[in-house]
């Protein structure tokens, strides 16, 4: 896991764009699957697999994904950030 979200809480207009971000990020039943995918150690091709989507479709989610800060990208490898374990107190 990475970084936590204070990092990004420096100022208040930070800490707004910040929040906005992640909750784009997580309001998507969608992505909240992608990330519990993700920490189950999924790989992004089974990812595509189990929810039926293709590279650009599952890309796109991803980059959403990383924008909110939920996913951190390292040597092709996803994973979740602190902030993206809010999955498992969703739904």
């Amino acid at each position: 896991m990475k970084e936590s979200w204070s990092k990004h809480s420096d100022t208040l207009e930070k800490s707004r764009e910040y929040h906005k971000r992640y909750q784009i990020a997580v309001s998507s039943p969608l992505r909240r699957k992608i990330l519990r995918l993700i920490k189950e150690g999924k790989s992004k091709r089974e990812i595509g697999e189990i929810l039926g989507l293709d590279e650009k479709q599952l890309e796109y989610h991803l980059k959403i994904l990383e924008w909110g800060h939920c996913i951190d990208r390292s040597e092709g490898r996803l994973e979740i950030t602190k902030e993206g374990l809010v999955v498992d107190y969703l739904d």
